[in-house]
């Protein structure tokens, strides 16, 4: 499976279990699984952000933080595949390859993000990224836990 930035992505259930975060989101099968995941790639990890149409309960969330602080990085409402999303950056976290499952298709193709909104979710990801190295944590995932296990699978596959 050819793996791009800009496109959305299903996560297997093997990921879930191996990192066991009660933060990340939940990973649903059934006819269409869910949630999809936007990538953004980072040297040799990936990271995935989650989709949600439940947008009617993130935009009261939004305008909450944006009455508190001004504005909202955390999470985007935008039109993805002609359905309304909330992107949640805040839940974002970083993974490998060989923990996708499949790519998000529509009409049987996958599905790329289009640029303007890419460019939107990659600048609020940065910015999260940035807040967090100064010590200003917004990620409800344990990203550092992941990234480590993340790190310690590449270290193993490296030694083999």
């Amino acid at each position: 499976m050819k793996i791009e930035e800009g496109y959305l992505y299903h996560i297997s259930q093997d990921f879930f279990e191996l990192v066991n975060d009660p933060n990340l989101q939940i990973n649903h099968s059934g006819v269409h699984s869910r949630p999809s995941y936007f990538l953004v790639k980072d040297g040799k990890l990936l990271w995935f952000i989650p989709l949600s149409s439940k947008v009617s309960k993130y935009k009261k969330i939004m305008n909450e933080k944006k009455s508190k602080y001004g504005k909202c990085n955390t999470i985007l409402i935008t039109k993805i595949a002609n359905k309304e999303n909330a992107i949640l950056i805040q839940n974002a976290f970083p993974t490998l390859p060989k923990f996708l499952s499949h790519p998000h298709t529509v009409n049987g193709k996958s599905y790329r993000v289009p640029s303007g909104i890419q460019k939107e979710i990659e600048f609020n990801f940065k910015e999260l990224i940035n807040l967090k190295s100064r010590g200003i944590n917004l990620f409800f995932t344990n990203i550092d836990k992941i990234e480590d296990m993340m790190h310690k699978i590449l270290d193993e596959e490296n030694t083999k």
